[in-house]
């Protein structure tokens, strides 16, 4: 979550051995082995764990199919959290930053830690990947023309002054990615955002500008690795952050959340006939209980879930402001009328 003070931060289908349950509120202090109740089982506001056992740390993240294979991309976070006093502005609560780190599955409840794929740079005090800055939001799509994984992710200063966007690359999925550089993009500055690989083999990277007022959407050059300067300026003025866009018969759709720091907010979404064209607010996707805050929770992701029809995943991070590390994953299942999506809090799949 990149927060400032003037604004910042299916029908239901049968999944064979996937259950998901939306707990009764936020969960404080549950174990891998509490969490993991029975083989294929995940409880969103709870903690997760890898397969060796170990909470999953990978915040503000995203997720990557290839080959049969799902890749979960997420913020590596240090285990301490502090606030930065001089910072009066907003509530600038810090952590370490630790890179970037990946994890493996082929069912979407075991997850493998592959490694710290983007590793920070603690002895290099003026790199971008040191430890005292910001590493956030990681997205990674595949460039079938060049074989090349390309990450994009949000790269700040300690006091979120910087606003770059960050770009690395790797040969492999799980390998460790060589870092390119950031900049600000199209000339102005960016902070949260995604990336999204349209079925032609376009790339767009989707971000938050003018100081979290306006949300930008660029295509990005055939390498996936830099800007083209065709961008669209959209929700002029409205401070939208925490851009989550996926595809479905052939419309676009992205889900934003609210400015308020790290605090939860409702969410809207927007739908449009292509990336670059106009896109139409359609309101709250979210349905029930909690839908007012999006179930105290912020949009990172949608995904699709291969191989089956009209099932679509919304990853969200619930933030735990004064423990970075134990902020919780929610994810849940995208439901569709017509056009229209709902996504609700105790909904679920088996």
């Amino acid at each position: 979550m990149t927060a400032l003070s003037s604004g910042r931060k299916h029908k239901m289908k049968h999944f064979t051995g996937l259950r998901w349950w939306m707990t009764a509120g936020l969960c404080l202090s549950v174990s891998c082995m509490q969490t993991r109740r029975e083989s294929g089982e995940i409880v969103s506001g709870e903690v997760w764990c890898d397969t060796d056992g170990n909470a999953i740390n990978a915040h503000g993240g995203g997720i990557l199919h290839h080959e049969g294979t799902y890749y979960w991309y997420g913020e590596y976070k240090g285990d301490s959290t502090w606030r930065l006093d001089w910072v009066t502005s907003w509530e600038c609560w810090r952590a370490d930053a630790g890179g970037v780190s990946c994890y493996s599955s082929k069912n979407l409840t075991d997850w493998k830690f592959e490694g710290i794929v983007l590793p920070a740079e603690p002895d290099n005090p003026a790199s971008d990947l040191h430890p005292s800055q910001v590493i956030e939001r990681p997205k990674v799509i595949y460039n079938g023309k060049t074989g090349r994984f390309v990450m994009w992710m949000h790269i700040e200063s300690p006091d979120y002054e910087k606003a770059h966007a960050g770009v690395a690359v790797c040969d492999t999925p799980t390998g460790t990615f060589t870092y390119l550089g950031s900049g600000r993009p199209n000339g102005g500055d960016s902070r949260d955002q995604t990336l999204f690989r349209d079925d032609d083999g376009r790339a767009y990277h989707i971000y938050s500008s003018e100081w979290n007022k306006t949300l930008y959407i660029g295509l990005l050059n055939e390498d996936y690795t830099a800007h083209t300067g065709i961008y669209t300026r959209n929700f002029v003025n409205e401070s939208r952050e925490a851009p989550a866009v996926f595809k479905r018969n052939g419309k676009y759709y992205m889900l934003t959340s609210g400015c308020t720091g790290w605090e939860p907010n409702q969410a809207i979404y927007a739908v449009s006939d292509s990336m670059l064209g106009v896109w139409t607010a359609a309101g709250n996707p979210c349905a029930g209980e909690g839908a007012d805050s999006t179930f105290l929770a912020q949009s990172t992701f949608v995904f699709p879930v291969a191989g089956k029809h009209d099932a679509y995943i919304a990853m969200f991070d619930r933030w735990n402001k004064t423990r970075l590390i134990d902020s919780r994953y929610v994810w849940l299942p995208v439901q569709f009328k017509g056009d229209r999506i709902e996504i609700r809090r105790k909904a679920r799949f088996f």
